[in-house]
């Protein structure tokens, strides 16, 4: 079986993701009940401005975000970067109800769901996005 890379970083000094290795086996089984093949995708926690920032500067927005992702993906195999903002996290989970890590596990899969095809941006686009992030958070272990 091929070596596949998942890493975590931060750029806030606070934050470090709890349980790495099993967040890191469950995308993996993701992309396997997917039928796909990751190879490289590293997670950047970081700030509100940080991510502001990016979504600016790549994007053009102007707006606040919990999650940008920059799919290099080539020939099938899933490579990428998924910047998350802890603090927009934090703000979802007390919006939504949701305890923190599941809110955050969300967005992370979320992300890798990007790079397996789905999108968001049409109203049954995001109900499909929204049912496979529910089926992956079932996956967790």
């Amino acid at each position: 079986m091929p070596s596949t890379s998942i890493k975590f970083f931060s750029e806030l000094p606070t934050f470090k993701l709890s349980h790495q290795r099993k967040t890191a086996n469950w995308l993996r089984a993701v992309c396997r009940k997917e039928g796909r093949m990751l190879d490289s995708v590293n997670y950047i926690f970081c700030s509100d401005d940080f991510l502001l920032a990016l979504n600016g500067q790549y994007l053009k927005h102007v707006t606040f975000t919990d999650i940008l992702s920059f799919d290099y993906t080539e020939k099938g195999k899933i490579n990428g970067e998924i910047y998350i903002s802890v603090p927009r996290v934090l703000e979802n989970s007390i919006k939504y109800d949701q305890p923190f890590e599941i809110e955050l596990r969300r967005v992370i899969v979320h992300g890798l769901l990007h790079f397996l095809g789905y999108d968001d941006k049409r109203p049954h686009q995001k109900a499909q996005m929204r049912r496979k992030e529910e089926a992956c958070l079932s996956l967790w272990q």
